[in-house]
């Protein structure tokens, strides 16, 4: 079975501004993010990717056209189930402000159970990538063989999401996982289980060095700005 590259959108506006874009219109990269997508094709050198796939929002968008251009062979397929969780009234709010609001206690420690106001649940957001995933497994399996490469451009929840369906764990621990942004994570797929080889890969160790400020103990819904 293929081996997926999962690669999160460079860092956008909404990041840098401490918003939760969710499906907000308009959400483009900011300039680290731009830099840190024009860098992606050479970070994927030499690996032969069959497909790429790629969330329809602006940010996966122009995450993933520097790479298109640099393999004028790819076309990007747009797949509306690796889209950002839809956050409902929650979108486009200060992330500072919804730390108040006593779902996001839910979010945290039970995301199993937590529904966005006028969106959709976690555990949907999470079946539906998942089901995604397999179902271009199957098709990249079929058109290019268990050996073959492909993409996914996507966002930090959608990953996170991914990542504890491949290592079986359920969706309450999945906030114990970080992808920061443009970082690539890779999972390889077998006939009996899943092999996560890269998490959150960077190149970057700019965020583990010790801050003044205590780190959060809360993971950042939607994913976060990455290294300052």
């Amino acid at each position: 079975m293929p081996t997926l590259i999962l690669v999160r959108h460079g860092r956008s506006t909404a990041n840098t501004e401490g918003l939760l874009a969710g499906w907000t219109p308009g959400v483009a990269l900011d300039e680290r993010g731009a830099a840190q997508a024009a860098a992606l094709p050479g970070r994927l050198d030499g690996l032969p990717i069959s497909e790429v796939v790629t969330s329809p929002l602006q940010r996966c968008q122009e995450t993933i056209r520097p790479l298109l251009e640099a393999r004028p062979e790819l076309t990007a397929h747009t797949e509306e189930r690796i889209g950002e969780a839809h956050y409902g009234d929650w979108s486009g709010r200060k992330l500072a402000e919804l730390g108040d609001e006593p779902l996001m206690q839910v979010v945290q420690a039970h995301p199993s159970a937590a529904a966005f106001p006028g969106g959709e649940s976690m555990r949907a957001m999470a079946t539906r990538a998942a089901e995604a995933v397999r179902e271009w497994n199957a098709r990249v399996e079929r058109d290019h063989g268990g050996d073959a490469v492909y993409l996914m451009c996507s966002h930090g929840d959608i990953i996170k999401s991914l990542v504890a369906d491949a290592l079986g764990l359920h969706l309450d621990l999945f906030q114990r996982i970080s992808v920061e942004p443009c970082s690539i994570t890779a999972i390889r797929y077998t006939r009996l289980r899943p092999f996560l080889v890269r998490l959150g890969d960077t190149g970057d160790f700019t965020s583990l060095v010790p801050r003044e400020d205590p780190p959060a103990e809360d993971a950042t819904v939607g994913g976060g700005a990455g290294a300052p």
